[in-house]
Protein backbone atom coordinates (compact mmCIF):
# COMPACT_ATOMS: atom_id res chain seq x y z
CA UNK A 1 0.00 0.00 0.00
CA UNK A 2 2.74 2.44 -0.98
CA UNK A 3 0.23 4.94 -2.38
CA UNK A 4 -2.33 4.79 0.42
CA UNK A 5 -4.11 8.13 0.76
CA UNK A 6 -2.75 9.41 -2.57
CA UNK A 7 -4.78 10.47 -5.57
CA UNK A 8 -3.77 10.30 -9.21
CA UNK A 9 -4.97 11.43 -12.60
CA UNK A 10 -3.90 9.28 -15.55
CA UNK A 11 -4.52 10.38 -19.14
CA UNK A 12 -5.14 7.88 -21.91
CA UNK A 13 -6.47 5.48 -19.30
CA UNK A 14 -9.40 3.81 -21.02
CA UNK A 15 -7.20 0.90 -22.12
CA UNK A 16 -3.65 -0.38 -22.45
CA UNK A 17 -0.80 1.03 -20.40
CA UNK A 18 -2.89 3.79 -18.82
CA UNK A 19 -5.51 1.34 -17.60
CA UNK A 20 -2.81 -0.98 -16.25
CA UNK A 21 -1.28 1.94 -14.33
CA UNK A 22 -4.67 2.75 -12.84
CA UNK A 23 -5.16 -0.86 -11.78
CA UNK A 24 -1.70 -0.95 -10.15
CA UNK A 25 -2.17 2.36 -8.36
CA UNK A 26 -5.50 1.28 -6.90
CA UNK A 27 -3.90 -1.94 -5.69
CA UNK A 28 -1.31 0.23 -3.91
CA UNK A 29 -4.01 2.22 -2.12
CA UNK A 30 -4.55 5.23 -4.38
CA UNK A 31 -7.77 6.73 -5.68
CA UNK A 32 -7.50 7.32 -9.43
CA UNK A 33 -9.17 9.54 -12.01
CA UNK A 34 -9.00 7.82 -15.39
CA UNK A 35 -9.04 10.43 -18.17
CA UNK A 36 -9.57 9.69 -21.83
CA UNK A 37 -11.13 11.16 -24.96
CA UNK A 38 -13.19 7.95 -25.25
CA UNK A 39 -15.92 8.80 -22.77
CA UNK A 40 -17.80 5.52 -22.97
CA UNK A 41 -14.60 3.50 -22.82
CA UNK A 42 -13.18 5.31 -19.82
CA UNK A 43 -16.46 5.13 -17.92
CA UNK A 44 -16.57 1.37 -18.48
CA UNK A 45 -12.93 1.03 -17.41
CA UNK A 46 -13.47 3.01 -14.22
CA UNK A 47 -16.61 1.07 -13.37
CA UNK A 48 -14.73 -2.21 -13.76
CA UNK A 49 -11.99 -1.03 -11.38
CA UNK A 50 -14.44 -0.28 -8.59
CA UNK A 51 -15.10 2.50 -6.09
CA UNK A 52 -11.56 3.88 -6.00
CA UNK A 53 -11.71 4.79 -9.70
CA UNK A 54 -13.57 7.61 -11.42
CA UNK A 55 -13.87 8.53 -15.09
CA UNK A 56 -13.12 11.88 -16.68
CA UNK A 57 -13.80 12.51 -20.36
CA UNK A 58 -10.87 14.65 -21.54
CA UNK A 59 -9.46 15.74 -24.89
CA UNK A 60 -5.86 16.76 -24.20
CA UNK A 61 -5.75 18.82 -27.41
CA UNK A 62 -8.36 21.27 -26.06
CA UNK A 63 -7.45 23.56 -23.18
CA UNK A 64 -11.04 23.87 -22.02
CA UNK A 65 -11.33 20.10 -21.80
CA UNK A 66 -8.10 19.88 -19.78
CA UNK A 67 -9.28 22.62 -17.42
CA UNK A 68 -12.72 21.03 -16.96
CA UNK A 69 -11.27 17.55 -16.54
CA UNK A 70 -8.82 18.58 -13.84
CA UNK A 71 -11.49 20.59 -12.06
CA UNK A 72 -13.84 17.59 -12.08
CA UNK A 73 -11.14 15.24 -10.79
CA UNK A 74 -10.09 17.64 -8.04
CA UNK A 75 -13.71 18.19 -6.99
CA UNK A 76 -14.34 14.44 -6.68
CA UNK A 77 -10.95 13.32 -5.31
CA UNK A 78 -10.24 16.41 -3.21
CA UNK A 79 -6.73 16.79 -4.63
CA UNK A 80 -4.33 15.41 -7.18
CA UNK A 81 -1.01 14.13 -5.83
CA UNK A 82 0.16 12.34 -8.98
CA UNK A 83 -0.22 12.90 -12.71
CA UNK A 84 0.71 10.36 -15.36
CA UNK A 85 0.83 11.91 -18.83
CA UNK A 86 0.08 8.79 -20.84
CA UNK A 87 -2.21 9.97 -23.67
CA UNK A 88 -0.38 9.68 -27.01
CA UNK A 89 -0.75 8.63 -30.61
CA UNK A 90 1.59 7.07 -33.17
CA UNK A 91 2.14 8.08 -36.77
CA UNK A 92 4.56 6.86 -39.44
CA UNK A 93 5.46 7.88 -42.97
CA UNK A 94 8.53 8.39 -45.16
CA UNK A 95 9.89 11.93 -44.90
CA UNK A 96 8.63 12.74 -48.41
CA UNK A 97 5.10 11.70 -47.48
CA UNK A 98 4.61 13.27 -44.05
CA UNK A 99 1.30 15.13 -44.00
CA UNK A 100 1.12 18.38 -42.08
CA UNK A 101 -2.18 17.28 -40.53
CA UNK A 102 -0.54 14.15 -39.07
CA UNK A 103 2.37 16.24 -37.77
CA UNK A 104 0.03 18.76 -36.17
CA UNK A 105 -2.11 16.06 -34.56
CA UNK A 106 0.87 14.14 -33.15
CA UNK A 107 2.42 17.23 -31.60
CA UNK A 108 -0.97 18.42 -30.32
CA UNK A 109 -1.53 15.16 -28.42
CA UNK A 110 1.97 13.96 -27.50
CA UNK A 111 3.67 17.27 -26.75
CA UNK A 112 1.14 20.06 -26.18
CA UNK A 113 -1.25 17.65 -24.45
CA UNK A 114 1.47 16.51 -22.07
CA UNK A 115 2.70 20.05 -21.44
CA UNK A 116 -0.66 21.57 -20.61
CA UNK A 117 -1.79 18.63 -18.47
CA UNK A 118 1.54 18.95 -16.65
CA UNK A 119 0.87 22.68 -16.26
CA UNK A 120 -2.63 22.08 -14.87
CA UNK A 121 -1.30 19.56 -12.36
CA UNK A 122 1.61 21.80 -11.39
CA UNK A 123 -0.62 24.82 -10.77
CA UNK A 124 -2.84 22.73 -8.50
CA UNK A 125 0.13 21.23 -6.66
CA UNK A 126 1.83 24.61 -6.19
CA UNK A 127 -1.38 26.13 -4.82
CA UNK A 128 -1.76 23.25 -2.35
CA UNK A 129 1.84 23.58 -1.21
CA UNK A 130 2.22 19.84 -0.61
CA UNK A 131 4.38 18.90 -3.60
CA UNK A 132 3.53 16.08 -5.97
CA UNK A 133 4.73 13.67 -8.61
CA UNK A 134 4.40 14.06 -12.37
CA UNK A 135 5.31 11.15 -14.65
CA UNK A 136 5.53 11.66 -18.40
CA UNK A 137 5.42 8.76 -20.83
CA UNK A 138 8.32 9.06 -23.27
CA UNK A 139 9.65 6.23 -25.45
CA UNK A 140 12.86 4.66 -26.64
CA UNK A 141 11.88 6.41 -29.91
CA UNK A 142 12.65 9.70 -28.19
CA UNK A 143 16.26 8.62 -27.71
CA UNK A 144 17.03 8.19 -31.42
CA UNK A 145 15.78 8.78 -34.91
CA UNK A 146 14.09 5.94 -36.79
CA UNK A 147 13.28 5.55 -40.48
CA UNK A 148 9.60 6.22 -41.18
CA UNK A 149 8.97 7.49 -37.65
CA UNK A 150 10.42 11.01 -37.75
CA UNK A 151 7.36 12.75 -36.31
CA UNK A 152 6.70 10.28 -33.48
CA UNK A 153 10.40 10.21 -32.54
CA UNK A 154 10.45 14.00 -32.46
CA UNK A 155 7.39 14.16 -30.20
CA UNK A 156 8.90 11.75 -27.70
CA UNK A 157 12.26 13.54 -27.78
CA UNK A 158 10.30 16.67 -26.92
CA UNK A 159 8.68 14.85 -23.98
CA UNK A 160 12.12 13.90 -22.65
CA UNK A 161 13.33 17.51 -22.99
CA UNK A 162 10.14 18.83 -21.38
CA UNK A 163 10.63 16.44 -18.48
CA UNK A 164 14.09 17.86 -17.88
CA UNK A 165 12.96 21.48 -18.03
CA UNK A 166 9.83 20.98 -15.94
CA UNK A 167 11.70 18.85 -13.45
CA UNK A 168 14.32 21.54 -12.88
CA UNK A 169 11.69 24.27 -12.62
CA UNK A 170 9.18 22.52 -10.35
CA UNK A 171 11.41 20.76 -7.85
CA UNK A 172 11.64 24.00 -5.85
CA UNK A 173 7.93 23.45 -5.15
CA UNK A 174 8.53 19.85 -4.09
CA UNK A 175 7.14 18.53 -7.38
CA UNK A 176 9.20 15.72 -8.91
CA UNK A 177 8.89 15.41 -12.68
CA UNK A 178 10.31 12.29 -14.31
CA UNK A 179 9.56 10.09 -17.31
CA UNK A 180 9.36 6.47 -18.37
CA UNK A 181 10.64 5.40 -21.79
CA UNK A 182 9.13 2.04 -22.76
CA UNK A 183 10.31 -0.05 -25.67
CA UNK A 184 7.95 -2.41 -27.47
CA UNK A 185 4.82 -2.95 -25.39
CA UNK A 186 2.42 -5.57 -26.69
CA UNK A 187 -1.20 -4.55 -26.91
CA UNK A 188 -3.53 -2.32 -28.85
CA UNK A 189 -0.96 0.48 -29.33
CA UNK A 190 1.64 -1.77 -30.91
CA UNK A 191 -0.99 -3.51 -32.98
CA UNK A 192 -1.54 -0.09 -34.54
CA UNK A 193 2.20 0.45 -34.97
CA UNK A 194 2.48 -2.95 -36.63
CA UNK A 195 -0.33 -2.02 -39.02
CA UNK A 196 1.58 1.12 -40.07
CA UNK A 197 4.70 -0.91 -40.83
CA UNK A 198 2.69 -3.60 -42.63
CA UNK A 199 1.42 -0.90 -44.98
CA UNK A 200 4.70 1.01 -45.39
CA UNK A 201 7.06 -1.98 -45.64
CA UNK A 202 4.75 -4.47 -47.34
CA UNK A 203 4.81 -6.92 -44.42
CA UNK A 204 2.10 -9.31 -43.30
CA UNK A 205 0.24 -8.29 -40.16
CA UNK A 206 2.17 -9.19 -37.01
CA UNK A 207 5.54 -9.68 -38.66
CA UNK A 208 7.06 -6.35 -37.60
CA UNK A 209 5.97 -6.81 -34.00
CA UNK A 210 7.44 -10.32 -33.98
CA UNK A 211 10.76 -9.15 -35.44
CA UNK A 212 11.08 -6.23 -33.08
CA UNK A 213 10.05 -8.31 -30.09
CA UNK A 214 12.57 -11.08 -30.74
CA UNK A 215 15.36 -8.48 -31.03
CA UNK A 216 14.83 -7.27 -27.45
CA UNK A 217 17.71 -8.53 -25.26
CA UNK A 218 15.34 -9.88 -22.62
CA UNK A 219 13.79 -12.04 -25.35
CA UNK A 220 10.22 -10.74 -25.58
CA UNK A 221 8.08 -7.68 -25.93
CA UNK A 222 6.91 -5.94 -22.78
CA UNK A 223 3.53 -6.33 -21.20
CA UNK A 224 1.87 -3.23 -19.79
CA UNK A 225 2.34 -4.71 -16.31
CA UNK A 226 6.12 -4.60 -16.82
CA UNK A 227 5.94 -0.80 -16.58
CA UNK A 228 3.95 -0.54 -13.38
CA UNK A 229 6.87 -1.02 -10.99
CA UNK A 230 8.61 2.10 -12.28
CA UNK A 231 5.34 4.05 -12.32
CA UNK A 232 4.70 3.14 -8.68
CA UNK A 233 8.27 3.88 -7.58
CA UNK A 234 8.30 7.34 -9.19
CA UNK A 235 5.06 8.21 -7.38
CA UNK A 236 6.35 7.32 -3.91
CA UNK A 237 8.51 9.09 -1.35
CA UNK A 238 11.26 6.65 -2.30
CA UNK A 239 11.74 8.78 -5.45
CA UNK A 240 11.87 12.16 -3.68
CA UNK A 241 15.51 12.64 -4.72
CA UNK A 242 14.89 11.66 -8.35
CA UNK A 243 14.50 14.76 -10.50
CA UNK A 244 14.14 15.35 -14.27
CA UNK A 245 15.16 11.82 -15.29
CA UNK A 246 13.87 9.50 -18.02
CA UNK A 247 14.03 5.80 -17.20
CA UNK A 248 14.17 3.16 -19.89
CA UNK A 249 11.92 0.18 -19.13
CA UNK A 250 12.53 -1.72 -22.33
CA UNK A 251 14.14 -5.09 -21.65
CA UNK A 252 17.62 -3.73 -22.43
CA UNK A 253 16.64 -2.53 -25.89
CA UNK A 254 18.24 0.90 -25.57
CA UNK A 255 20.95 2.07 -23.17
CA UNK A 256 20.98 5.77 -22.27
Amino acid sequence: MRLEGKTALITGAARGIGLEFARAYIAEGAAVALADIDGAGVRAAAAALGPHAMAVEMDVTRQGSIDDGFAEAIAKLGKIDILINNAALFTAAPIADIARADYDRAFAVNVAGSLFCLQAAARHMIARGAGGKIINMASQAGRRGEPLVAVYCATKAAVISMTQSAGLDLIRHGINVNAIAPGVVDGEHWDGVDAHFARLEGRPAGEKKHLVGTSVPIGRTARAADLTGMAIFLATAEADYVVAQTFGVDGGNWMA
